[in-house]
């Protein structure tokens, strides 16, 4: 593996429009930066507005041009090539994704690359299977409905987990026939980049994929949030930036489709076989070093098997491998920069100040002096009204808070301002389809957690989201629906 970590140094990343990379801006030109090693690995080039302009003109001009001709079956062999080729060059693109995020090489090659190219292969197929509504309406007249590419999609995307989000969003739109303008974040750009590449390898017109660089507020993001020729935004993120989004679309009432933060409760009830319960419980609390908008970071155990599942959790946290990505051993890498590992530390020091106890991690390992390593976290002894409790920390840090009876771990469950995904652990079939009916979330998982169907519908509820996508729903976004009448 140190191979493919070397191959991976000093790489640029330029935007890509109507099919061809440009030369960058000198001045607008920003580091990339490592955040295992705290090195640059290379720079990226911030778009400017006019080529953002372009990138957008672009992606206009393809809707009108051999892309708009493509049959479906057409786009589902672009979309099945596109999967093919991520999976010809799986190693390649999992190191890249290690380097520029800090996680496990092994978990960026499972959960990432090859979950992506499944992205493509499922949406190739799906678009195949599709039909339109039709009704005769008592022998009077025939109703059926067309559907169109909603147009040009722009796809602000996040640095947890950048290149499996990215196509979750650009398989169903090129699918549907949309055209697209990509902004991947700026701590992430790599995958993005390669991804372009592969599009185009498998045969995509010029235009169809675009890709623009750069930051939010008076950058990219900004652009294409504003933008007259933008149709759609679709956007992965933390709640603060998605309403920042709202507000620019909504001048010219841009559909949106928002994937928002997360705090998600993992209730386990006394029932449950703990040793199962504890084995997923650290993957939810702490896989991609805890950056993954489903993870369970509230963990409610009932009262009676509190201080068992404690006891447990600690011990198997413990043994945790934290440190080099490349390393197969390693379980926990880094996270994603400085300003976001601050701002875990931060909230790690603010538990200890609402009377939390830390019962392992806290911190930095004592052996890693270099890199944003922070230690897996556990604590005890909040209150519900914590802001370590309510807030999103979006790191290896999770609280455990003991319940008594099922009325008042739901009372808990739905006590945030988020509702994007729920665990319950419980061998009772009643209580199961009981709490889950209850649970304000857009998806709740009983006793599994990060189980995908791809048809299933996938969105949050309150501040965690707007919208839905998977199957139906991702067409339902990425195109506009006609209904046209015939009286017979």
């Amino acid at each position: 593996m140190q191979d493919l970590l070397s191959s991976t140094k000093s790489i640029n990343c330029r935007n890509f429009i109507n099919g061809k990379f440009i030369d960058e801006v000198e001045e607008r030109k920003f580091a990339n930066i490592n955040p295992a090693t705290e090195e640059e690995i290379g720079w990226v080039a911030e778009a400017t507005k006019q080529q953002v302009d372009e990138a957008v003109a672009a992606a206009k001009q393809a809707l009108q041009g051999p892309w708009g001709k493509f049959t479906v079956k057409q786009r589902s062999n672009i979309l099945r090539r596109i999967g093919d080729l991520i999976l010809e060059n799986v190693e390649e693109l999992a190191a890249l994704e290690a380097t520029d995020t800090g996680k496990p090489y092994l978990l960026a090659l499972e959960m990432d690359i090859k979950r992506a190219a499944h992205n493509f292969h499922f949406f190739a197929d799906y678009v195949t299977s599709l039909s339109n509504d039709s009704y005769n309406q008592d022998n009077i007249a025939l109703h059926y409905t067309v559907t169109r590419p909603v147009g040009v999609v722009a796809m602000i995307n996040p640095w947890n987990l950048p290149l499996l989000l990215l196509t979750w969003k650009l398989a169903p739109c090129l699918a549907a026939g949309c055209t697209a303008v990509m902004k991947p974040a700026e701590l992430t750009p790599m995958t993005a980049t390669r991804l372009v590449e592969l599009c185009q390898e498998a045969g995509l017109p010029e235009g169809v994929v675009n890709l623009v660089h750069g930051f939010g507020a008076d950058s990219a993001g900004a652009f294409l949030s504003e933008h007259p020729n933008v149709d759609a935004i679709t956007f992965t993120g933390e709640t603060k930036t998605g309403t920042t989004i709202m507000k620019a679309a909504a001048p010219t009432l841009k559909k949106v489709s928002f994937e928002l933060g997360g705090k998600n409760p993992n209730i386990i009830f006394a029932d449950s076989d703990l040793d199962e319960v504890i084995d997923t419980t650290l993957k939810s609390s702490f896989m991609n070093q805890g950056q993954v908008c489903l993870c369970g970071s509230r963990i409610y155990v009932e009262r009676s098997v509190y201080d068992t599942f404690l006891e447990k959790f600690v011990e198997r946290t413990k043994e945790l491998k934290i440190g080099n990505p490349f390393n197969e051993a390693t379980d926990i890498g880094a996270v994603i920069g400085k300003e976001h590992y601050e701002k875990v530390l931060s909230y790690i020091e603010l538990a200890q100040e609402e009377d939390g106890h830390i019962l392992t991690g806290g911190g930095r390992p004592a052996s890693i002096p270099k890199g944003y390593f922070i230690e897996p976290t556990i604590i005890t002894g909040l209150t519900q009204q914590s802001r370590c409790v309510q807030e999103e920390i979006f790191g290896p840090v999770v609280a455990v808070l003991p319940f008594d009876s099922e009325e008042e771990v739901l009372a808990y469950a739905n006590d945030t301002k988020y509702g994007l995904g729920a665990t319950i652990w419980t061998n009772d079939l009643r209580r199961a389809h009981r709490v889950a009916a209850q649970i304000e979330s857009g998806i709740v998982w009983v006793n599994t957690w990060y189980l995908r169907d791809l048809r299933t519908p996938f969105g949050g509820m309150k501040h965690s989201g707007i919208g839905r996508e998977g199957g139906s729903h991702s067409f339902e976004f990425y195109c506009e629906v006609s209904n046209v009448t015939i009286k017979l």
